[in-house]
């Protein structure tokens, strides 16, 4: 396992001002949002310019990229176009792990589960691996929801993020049975009440998630996700969370 940071962290700033923040946080690994509502790279940018999208992508001051989380802001056959383009992008780049969003509560699990099946076919040719990413609101939210797709999706991942099996649940959501699943992990302090507090002041067990994983085999990113807060030190946040990770997977 390595610690890496998401560009979200820096959501706010184009993408070289944001490797810029990350290289003097002292990480050596990203992983790079292309999100259509974002400042960093977009999935129609990469549609429209991929020779461009490309450059940037790998204009990291040599950080290491781990993975690619796509926002897509499109429907059926057009979201599955799009997602192709990004495919072909993460081959370029020699990316693996691609995190994709779940369709939000209320939609038709058996849609669901031939959407994903599109994506793993779509993404096995470029050698890329597909995860849903954990979400409050959305289908993924629920672990037994994420068992049984990923139970009928061959292929297909979890991007964990355990701070959306606390934040506005009524008790804390057992996520053990999904770690077989897990090919990206976010984190960042949660409650059940916010989904981001300082470091400390939530309920995450880092260490415990971290054994669990190791009992599984997992080698991939630890992402460090936070975003920005009022009157909160933000760069103190990531970087204490750096350290932490770091210690814990030292010993």
């Amino acid at each position: 396992m390595f610690v890496a940071a998401s560009t979200n962290c820096f959501r706010e700033l184009a993408l070289e001002d944001c490797i810029e923040k990350l290289v003097d946080l002292q990480f050596s690994s990203i992983e790079m949002s292309i999100d259509e509502n974002g400042n960093h790279v977009r999935p129609s940018e990469v549609v429209a310019d991929f020779e461009k999208s490309l450059n940037r992508c790998i204009a990291t001051r040599r950080m290491n990229v781990a993975g690619y989380n796509l926002v897509i802001n499109a429907e059926g056959a057009e979201y599955l176009s799009i997602f192709s383009e990004c495919c072909k992008l993460a081959k370029a780049t020699r990316v693996v792990s691609l995190t994709v969003q779940s369709g939000e509560h209320g939609t038709p699990f058996n849609e669901e589960v031939e959407r994903f099946k599109s994506m793993v076919k779509i993404a096995e040719t470029c050698g890329v691996r597909v995860g849903m990413r954990s979400q409050t609101g959305h289908l993924s939210a629920d672990p037994d929801t994420v068992s049984v797709i990923c139970g009928h999706v061959k292929g297909l991942g979890l991007s964990l993020d355990p701070s959306h099996y606390i934040f506005k649940q009524d008790r804390e959501l057992n996520y053990e049975k999904l770690l077989e699943y897990v090919q990206t992990v976010y984190l960042r302090d949660s409650t059940k009440d916010q989904l981001q507090v300082r470091i400390g002041q939530g309920i995450i067990d880092y260490g415990k998630l971290i054994n669990l994983l190791r009992k599984q085999g997992y080698e991939r990113a630890l992402v460090v996700d936070i975003g920005r807060q009022p009157d909160i030190d933000h760069l103190g946040e990531i970087r204490k969370l750096r350290l932490l990770l770091e210690s814990l997977l030292i010993g």
